[in-house]
């Protein structure tokens, strides 16, 4: 199992030096990859409850976000040989044509380190502000997908959907990777057989760590009927880690609690046949300041 790491790309914590340290950190703890969110708005009256606290509330540390894929643009001219990753872009917020020339654009300068991690979002305000459109959401997502795979195949490229038009051209730079990885953010029987069909992973968060090994052996029953070798699909977990000096005992949430606690999720990730373990470092107390991050970000690696 390998292990990844989200970068100090919210909050306090976030400037541009703190994200170069923490990548360069994670790359010589021997982390796999690196990897960022993407957050367009902090609504002062959000429509659309959080899930992640129990008042529907929006975290402080979204506040102040960085822009995922310029993140990872400015980090790859930092590092050398980690892995890039995306958890998640909200597909409704882009056009597919202009995304597949970034991402592309992306791996190439990159040395074909990068992960594509795509979501449908949830937030009410940001789709507006992003003039997203909500009728046909799943289609689009569908028609962004196939757009992303012409874009980086051979040329010369072409695309005449419901949704997009893509003239015949020729398109470059392509992807060092070939293909991309696609990893998909779901849970709705919709999402997940979107994942069977199209994806290379599946990247669940906020779904419980037994729950997900019951709905991956689910999912690749789903990709084998889709006419796919279901032993391709990935697994990719991400956990939010919230680190405290006593046990939490049980009753507690996945990954959080002592050290010693969070190392049985790691091993309880690995027993489902999670490939890639994503561990967050930012929900721990600490980690709002850069030694903090720093100093959580090389514990959690010793877990791995």
């Amino acid at each position: 199992m390998r292990v990844g790491t989200l970068l100090p790309h919210m909050g306090t914590v976030a400037t541009p030096d703190s994200i170069v340290r923490s990548a360069q950190h994670a790359e010589s703890l021997g982390y796999d990859s690196v990897w960022v969110a993407e957050r367009l708005l902090y609504p002062v009256a959000p429509r659309t409850p959080y899930a992640g606290t129990p008042d529907g509330s929006l975290p402080e540390f979204y506040k102040r976000v960085f822009e995922p894929i310029e993140t990872l643009t400015f980090v790859a001219a930092h590092t050398r040989t980690i892995r890039l990753g995306t958890s998640v872009l909200n597909m409704p917020f882009h056009n597919p044509a202009i995304l597949a020339r970034r991402l592309a654009t992306l791996d190439v300068l990159s040395g074909g380190r990068l992960n594509v991690g795509l979501g449908q979002g949830w937030s009410q305000d940001e789709m507006e502000a992003a003039g997203a459109v909500s009728r046909g959401r799943a289609e689009r997502a569908d028609e962004l997908i196939a757009v992303l795979r012409a874009m980086w195949g051979p040329d010369p490229v072409e695309h005449h959907g419901r949704f997009f038009q893509v003239a015949k051209s020729i398109v470059t730079p392509k992807p060092v990777q070939q293909p991309l990885p696609i990893y998909l953010a779901a849970f709705t029987p919709g999402a997940l057989a979107r994942v069977a069909r199209l994806a290379d992973g599946w990247l669940p968060t906020g779904i419980p760590l037994a729950g997900i090994g019951q709905m991956m052996g689910q999912l690749r029953e789903q990709t084998g009927a889709a006419g796919r070798d279901s032993a391709v699909l990935q697994l990719i977990v991400l956990g939010h880690v919230a680190l405290t000096d006593a046990p939490l005992g049980e009753g507690r949430a996945d990954f959080t609690g002592s050290l010693d606690e969070v190392r049985g999720d790691v091993e309880t990730a690995r027993g489902i046949g999670t490939d890639l373990l994503i561990l967050n470092p930012g929900a721990s107390p600490g980690a709002e300041t850069e030694n903090g991050f720093l100093r959580i970000q090389e514990a959690l690696r010793s877990l791995v």
